[in-house]
């Protein structure tokens, strides 16, 4: 890959050339550190499906948010303290 002066372009370039693609399809990147039992959920899951870190958090916020509409976050923050999650 080359930029409009012919030279090759760096890692940062490409890295900076993907982010603005990604915002340009309407995507916004989050960035956060899981604590030790979100990051038990996390690899669960992610073996069990093999989605990339991508689609599992806007599963995860899509699936927050519909347990949000349907009155189901206390019931569901209730089962993760108690299994200890």
């Amino acid at each position: 890959m080359t930029n409009s002066s012919g030279k090759a372009l760096t890692n940062a370039e490409k890295q900076q050339r993907y982010r603005e693609r990604q915002k340009q399809s309407g995507k916004k990147e989050l960035r956060g550190y899981l604590t030790p039992e979100a990051l038990t959920c996390y690899e669960e899951i992610q073996k069990k499906t093999e989605w990339s870190d991508s689609i599992l958090l806007s599963n995860a916020i899509r699936l927050m948010y519909a347990a949000h509409k349907c009155g189901q976050v206390g019931i569901l923050n209730s089962w993760l303290t108690e299994h200890k999650r």
